[in-house]
């Protein structure tokens, strides 16, 4: 087979709409050889048009290996905004391999007016900012912050998850709702109207699929409890499938594949 005609190989690090997007561009597009590569939090991932591994790869060295034996050429990082570690350990995996990497980031959410935001730089920060007092409260945290939450029990927590689960020893008053965007405004207004929630707990994940409790919360004019992203390294970053689509096709060009 003529160099030309290799496909070029794809890692697509996923997990979010914008990955799912992309996937289906890339699945339709001659030449090209993706795998999706899901973490495995979600028991009932969104069936796609890609072929999927999922776990982890075993950190930076793992990553590297994995870059190495499938022949990868670019790696694409479209995870949550808040998977730092993944993302921090694909810009290391790189630049031990020499594959190019390109990260689809959504811009992050902006207060505007009527908001009330108390910003945090942690899940345990923004849990400990609660006040004493018990609340009826509402969390988007994600079954991870269960633990944390543990911190604070004497408040009734509504907690919004994918998977079902049930809550810990440590959460004597949570109401589990299983349930997976987009979500509606309307919707989320109905949801806290109905628990009568006084405040909401929030990762700043941006894009519009979540953006539905914020907007809920200002309507019914209630505190946001909201953590700032994580810190990720430098690297290329695009906030459109459209823009990563461009980047790919200049990879994708036969200049790109003879490196001239």
């Amino acid at each position: 087979m003529a160099m030309s005609e290799r496909p070029l190989r794809i890692l697509l690090l996923g997990g979010t709409s914008e990955a799912a997007q992309l996937a289906e561009r890339l699945a339709s597009t001659p030449g090209i050889a993706t795998t999706l590569s899901l973490a495995g939090r979600t028991a009932h991932p969104a069936v796609g048009p890609l072929p999927v591994r999922t776990g982890g790869f075993g950190g930076i060295i793992g990553l590297a290996e994995y870059l190495r034996r499938e022949n990868i050429a670019l790696l694409i990082d479209a995870t949550h905004p808040f998977a730092a570690q993944m993302s921090n350990n694909a810009i290391a995996a790189v630049a031990e391999t020499g594959v190019s990497l390109l990260a689809v980031e959504r811009p992050a959410w902006i207060k505007t007016i009527g908001d009330d935001w108390e910003e945090h730089a942690s899940i345990e920060a923004a849990i400990a900012a609660l006040p004493e007092t018990p609340q009826r409260i509402f969390s988007a945290l994600g079954r991870s912050s269960l633990a944390a939450l543990c911190a604070a029990p004497q408040h009734r927590y509504v907690i919004r998850v994918i998977d079902p689960i049930t809550p810990p020893p440590g959460l004597p008053y949570a109401t589990i709702i299983t349930a997976r965007g987009p979500f509606r405004t309307e919707d989320d207004a109905a949801l806290f109207g109905a628990y009568d929630i006084q405040c909401v707990l929030a990762k700043n994940s941006g894009g519009s699929a979540a953006y539905a409790k914020i907007e809920a919360a200002r309507q019914r004019g209630l505190k946001v409890h909201m953590i700032r992203r994580p810190m990720i390294g430098a690297r290329p970053t695009v906030a459109t499938i459209d823009e990563a689509m461009d980047w790919i096709a200049a990879h994708h060009s036969p200049r790109a594949e003879r490196g001239v």
